[in-house]
């Protein structure tokens, strides 16, 4: 029916609208999260950067701290995507090492201004202490569960425990970050030293041909 149709077409044209306002005032408030930390931010300040009236943020959000979590809950599910970027059960561990870490490290590059105010954050909110601990927590249980998949079928000899293994690969990745946040140019190398200290820690060795570590295009 004619009247059927146009009550579909409007109510997609709104569903838009509403998706298109809702992602402009969660990037409007990461900015300024980033730019303000959390204390300091208020939701004037996001809207303002959203350009749109406070009511609006209203109608998306209850408060300051709902829009963080959303925020922060996106920063996990992130991180886990980045994981998901190559497929352990249909990658070689030398090829799966590098990707992981290429992925991980980009994830940390483009997400460490947010991730400073969530830390910041999870000090003294255990919501946000929550939100913290998943991003860390939930890669690396997956890390080590499929070191210890490698273990199982006599592929890796580790240095250490899976758990402790992947946990030291989760803090190199995270101290590169910043490196390669201030020199973008060395992330190629990063890459590479991270694989090749990476592989060393599984008990396998680089693979004839890979690039030396301190030596990856940049």
């Amino acid at each position: 029916m004619p009247i059927a149709r146009n009550s579909w077409t409007v109510r997609d044209k709104l569903d838009r609208q509403d998706s298109a306002t809702r992602a402009r005032l969660l990037t409007a408030a990461r900015t300024v999260f980033e730019q303000r930390g959390y204390a300091r931010t208020t939701i004037a300040d996001i809207t303002a950067q959203a350009d749109v009236g406070r009511a609006t943020f209203y109608v998306y959000f209850a408060s300051k701290q709902d829009v963080f979590a959303v925020l922060a809950a996106d920063l996990r599910d992130r991180f886990l995507a980045a994981q998901e970027a190559a497929d352990p059960e249909a990658e070689d561990p030398y090829l799966l090492a590098e990707r992981t870490n290429a992925a991980f490290l980009d994830a940390y590059v483009d997400n460490l201004a947010f991730m400073t105010v969530l830390e910041h954050q999870s000090l003294t909110d255990p919501a946000m202490r929550v939100l913290r601990d998943e991003i860390s927590d939930r890669p690396r249980g997956r890390t080590t569960r499929y070191i210890a998949r490698l273990v199982r079928q006599g592929l890796a000899e580790p240095a250490g425990s899976p758990e402790s293994v992947a946990t030291a690969a989760a803090g190199m990745v995270a101290g590169f970050a910043r490196a390669v946040a201030a020199d973008p140019a060395c992330r190629d190398r990063a890459v590479a030293d991270l694989t090749a200290m990476y592989l060393r820690l599984l008990g396998l060795t680089p693979r004839a041909g890979a690039p030396a570590p301190g030596r990856g295009r940049g």
